[in-house]
Order: structure tokens, then sequence, then C-alpha cells
């Protein structure tokens, strides 16, 4: 029974607090708020009993809001000013949305008073059409009249977010995809990449190839194109160079270790026999068994393989209209070949598992140089990607 009091409260508490909010939210104007909180309550159930107070919340909230916007859009109206339409059409189309949402709704009872929650709808369609008009023809014009008069690549951007946003709301509008292709060919940045190789070693075809796989960078830049290979009609706003100052690849070496190994290991059994040399029986009378152990010894040669290959670069960004260097990073990448065989002398048992291993393996061949150097290009394009893919030229 208090299990059940206490849910009870919880209840009562939890849905005294969601009117209370709601009564909050109209209180301090926030009318789109206490609707949504008012509207999810009665789409739950709209005839429960502790729901009434949201179906007068909604009605009084509904009021508000419809007088306000429509007082704003009034005034935004007789400012005359174009620039306000995108702001008007938006209002429109939220009176409508809010409308949309309460129909389903209707009708709301309110058993206290007896009667239907009143709600003054509104037919805005027609509003909205000629709103969407009126900004569509705004936004076009605004538009070409950026691309006519664009002196930065600023402002061709701009032009294209008019188009982009114009062709959301009225798709085909006119030449609007036409004209967001001329603003976004001519809104672009070009970025053209070169390698240089200032080191007495040559960079493996595969690894440059790999370093000039923009696509796999994952470069999340709508207005920037890197391009490894210029093309001659394009004028360069940027250029990106990578220069390896230093390619060292070391000699293979073959270094030799000798470990001398014991452990005791079981060798049979034997009776436990006491101080007396006699044999120990336990409470049954039954001789006592114990392992025998005995010390073997071995003698392992292990021998380790080993070359290594550094890289040294650095990336660096120049700015082609004023020839100015914009910023370098150093690169370096290191990898280390290693391989470990042996063979041994005496018993083998006397070695741990981790050295057993070593003698199942064999000399093996040694990498070339060429696969040094990719392996070690392999961090090196990590870091070059985290470079680009985050490089902001504005």
């Amino acid at each position: 029974m208090k299990r059940l009091l206490l849910l009870t409260t919880i209840i009562v508490l939890s849905a005294c607090s969601g009117v209370k909010k709601t009564q909050e939210a109209i209180n301090t104007g926030n009318y789109t708020t206490a609707m949504n909180k008012a509207i999810n309550n009665l789409a739950e159930n709209k005839t429960k009993k502790g729901h009434q107070e949201y179906i007068l919340l909604l009605e009084e909230a509904f009021a508000k809001n419809t007088t306000r916007e429509q007082q704003e859009i009034a005034f935004l109206q007789n400012d005359g000013n174009p620039a306000n339409l995108e702001t008007i059409y938006n209002k429109y189309l939220q009176l409508k949305q809010i409308q949309e949402r309460i129909r389903p709704l209707l009708p709301l009872y309110i058993q206290d008073e007896g009667r239907t929650a009143k709600f003054n709808f509104v037919n805005y369609d027609n509003k909205i059409l000629n709103t969407k008009d009126d900004l569509s023809e705004h936004l076009y014009q605004n538009a070409l009249n950026l691309l006519a008069s664009a002196k930065y690549k600023a402002d061709y951007r701009t032009a294209y977010e008019d188009l982009k946003y114009l062709q959301e709301i009225n798709p085909g509008y006119r030449e609007t995809i036409a004209k967001m292709d001329e603003a976004y060919n001519k809104g672009l940045e070009f970025v053209r990449v070169d390698i240089a190789n200032q080191t007495q070693q040559i960079i493996p075809e595969r690894l440059e190839t790999e370093l000039l796989d923009f696509n796999a960078f994952g470069i999340d830049n709508f207005w920037l194109q890197y391009h490894t290979n210029p093309l001659a009609n394009v004028k360069y706003d940027y250029a990106m160079n990578l220069d390896f100052m230093e390619i060292n690849v070391s000699p293979e070496r073959i270094s030799e270790t000798q470990v001398i190994k014991e452990r005791q290991i079981k060798d049979g059994w034997k009776y436990l026999l006491d101080n007396n040399g006699n044999v120990v029986k336990d409470s049954l009378g039954n001789k006592i068994k114990v392992d025998k152990m005995r010390t073997v010894t071995c003698k392992l040669f292990q021998f380790t393989q080993t070359k290594s290959a550094q890289i040294g670069a650095k990336v660096s960004f120049t700015d082609l209209r004023s020839g100015q260097e914009i910023n370098s990073y150093p690169l370096s990448s290191e990898f280390v070949f290693e391989h470990i065989f042996a063979n041994y002398q005496g018993d083998k048992r006397a070695l741990e598992d981790d050295l057993l291993l070593y003698l199942n393996a064999r000399e093996v061949p040694f990498p070339s140089n060429e696969q040094m150097v990719y392996d070690a290009g392999e961090d090196l394009k990590l870091r070059l990607k985290s470079i680009v893919s985050k490089y902001q030229f504005n």
C-alpha cells in the first residue's frame, strides 16, 4: 500500500511539474515551447483528466503566439525591406505548421467549463505562396547582382548560398541551377600539389601515388580542390609542396646473443624417505611417491635481423597571389624491420616457452630499400592526411 501511495504521489508531482513548466513558458513568452509541451501530452492521451490543464494552456499559448506573430509580420511588411521576406515567409510557415499539429487533436473538450477549446485557424496558403514568390525573386536578383559585381570569391559563395536556399524553397525557379553552377565554379579555390625529392634515394612510385591520393584524405571542404595534376586552364590560388628532405636506410645487420638456461624438470618418481632412510607411508599405509627432479641446461644462440628507414620531410602552403609562404609543418617517420630466430645446444626443455618460439623460425630475406622507404611512408601518410584534412586557408 505504501509503495502504491508513493508511486501515485510521484506521478501527480510529475504531472504538476509539467503543467507548471508549460505555464512558465507562456509567462515568459516562449509560446512555441508551451505549445510543444501541451501538444505532446495531449497526443499521448487527450481525454486523461490530468491533462485538462494542457488544453487550457494550449488554447492560451496558441492565441498569444498567433497575435504576436501576425503583429510582427505586419510590422516587417510595413517596413518594406525585401530583406525581411525570408523572416516573413518562415513565420507564415510556422503559423501553418502549428495549426497542422493541433488539428488532429480536435475537438478538445474542457470539462470544468463545459465547452470545446477555441482555436481560430487561418488559411495561410495564399500568403505563403505570395511571400515565397516575392522572396524567390528577391533572392534571385540579389544573387545575379552579386555575380555581376563580385570582386572576391567570398562574394560568389554568398551568391551560391542565396541560390541554394532558393532552390530548396522553390525548386527550378528560373535559371537557379545554372547560376548555382556559375557561382560555385567562380567561388572555388584551387590548390596545386607538388612533390620534390631533395634526397639521394628514390621515392617508391607506390608511396608517391598514395601520398597524392587526396580522395582518401577525407577532406571536407566544399569550396576547395586539390589538384595533383595541375590543369593549364586553371588559375591556382595556393600551392602545397611536399619536400622530402632526408631518407636514410641503415645497413642490414645480424646480431648474435648467447644465453645459457637452466631449469629443474621432472624425471620420474621415487618413494619419500624419512631421515632414517625408511619409506614414508600415509594414514592408510600406502607408500608416498614424490617427483624425482633433475637440472637440465641449454645454450641458446639467438640471432636478430634488423634494418631501419627514416624519412624527414616538410609540407608547406603558399599563397600564389602574394607569393608568400603561409605555413609549413615538419614531417618525420621511421620503420624498423626486426626478425629473431635461434638454434640451441643441450636440452631445450630448459628454455621458456617464449624462447622456444624462436627455434621454429629461420633467417628471412631482408626487405629491399624501396620496401623499407614505403613502409616508413605509412606513418608519413597519416601525418600528412591529418594536416591536410584540417587545414584552413582562410
